[in-house]
């Protein structure tokens, strides 16, 4: 039996970007004008399902995928359709393709207008609880040091006084007093992972006593803007992620002029949560459609979606234990 939708305060009624649908005998995105700017379609897409209480998925007619929404909407809506497209060929079924952002995933998930989604890890925890849904894929990245997963870093300048002292706690006691750029209070890697490790060290008591323990604290907005604050000399640190500290978000030389001073492993890869509704048997040729972007003659359509080289299975626990854990140390609500 299909689950009642649930009220909740995660963002409701988000408009998603856009919208476009797949027989499995599609090769390629349709370059009609309904399938590069589809938005027309989505409400009766939404409509359908609110009538029925069921995704578009479990009443036999379509499976919905929220893909991201990285880069121009023309250009990340045509990269979905493409994926969606060779998905649709691989299951013999149609496949519908959305792009939205983490936030407007989750609520469709929610709302019961999509069946799956590309998700960070925290969104992921989130439709956990508000879906049921689960993460069965990871993205893996030539970027990422754990392969499925990356490290969140405290950098400085090149020519810094900080040192690796040799234990975290050590290191770590050095930012008393210093000028701290975070990316936002939202960000994995730039906030919510750096924090609890200051939290577990014992250096800070949670999230609302940080301005008691560095000279100031700033937000970047994004990890560019959180680097920039300390090459301009206006931080002498920031937490990013790892991939950061590569093009396009600074250049090789802005790269030679800061170094890694402590790094946190383990923060979950970007992955596909499966909404609990969808039957096992789809489930399972999902699950197999999508791991045929991993051969080389397919990995194209994967790179050009996320930047991503492989899809990996993982244990939905597991992988996101590491982000559950910063939450709880940090003080973050999920």
């Amino acid at each position: 039996m299909r689950r009642q939708v649930k009220t909740s305060g995660w963002i409701l009624g988000v408009i998603l970007a856009g919208t476009a649908t797949f027989g499995f005998g599609c090769s390629t995105p349709p370059s009609t004008p309904e399938a590069s700017t589809p938005q027309a379609a989505a409400p009766k897409a939404t409509e359908e399902k609110a009538e029925t209480g069921k995704t578009t998925e479990a009443t036999g007619n379509k499976l919905t995928i929220v893909f991201p929404n990285r880069g121009e909407a023309g250009e990340a809506q045509a990269k979905a359709n493409a994926v969606a497209a060779f998905v649709s060929k691989q299951m013999g079924s149609p496949v519908e393709a959305i792009v939205a952002d983490d936030t407007a995933a989750v609520e469709a998930l929610r709302a019961n207008r999509a069946d799956v989604a590309f998700l960070s890890s925290r969104p992921a925890l989130k439709a956990e609880q508000l879906a049921n849904s689960r993460l069965y894929l990871a993205e893996v990245r030539p970027n990422y040091s754990g392969g499925h997963t990356y490290k969140s870093v405290f950098i400085v300048p090149k020519d810094s006084p900080l040192q690796d002292k040799g234990s975290g706690k050590a290191t770590l006691e050095q930012l008393k007093g210093k000028r701290m750029a975070f990316v936002s209070p939202t960000s994995g890697s730039g906030f919510v992972f750096p924090v609890g490790e200051l939290v577990k060290e014992g250096l800070v008591p949670g999230k609302d006593r940080l301005d008691s323990y560095f000279g100031k604290v700033s937000y970047g907005g994004d990890y560019t803007k959180a680097i920039q604050a300390v090459l301009r000399k206006e931080a002498d640190v920031a937490a990013v992620s790892e991939y950061a500290l590569n093009p396009p978000y600074i250049t090789e030389e802005e790269k030679s002029k800061v170094r890694v001073l402590y790094a946190i492993a383990g923060v979950p890869a970007h992955g596909v949560s499966i909404d609990d509704d969808v039957p096992e048997a789809t489930r399972t040729k999902l699950i197999a459609a999508l791991m045929e972007l991993n051969k080389p003659e397919n990995q194209s359509l994967l790179k050009d979606l996320s930047n991503a080289t492989e899809l990996v299975k993982v244990d939905h626990d597991q992988h996101l234990n590491t982000v559950r854990t910063a939450l709880k140390q940090a003080g973050v609500e999920l």
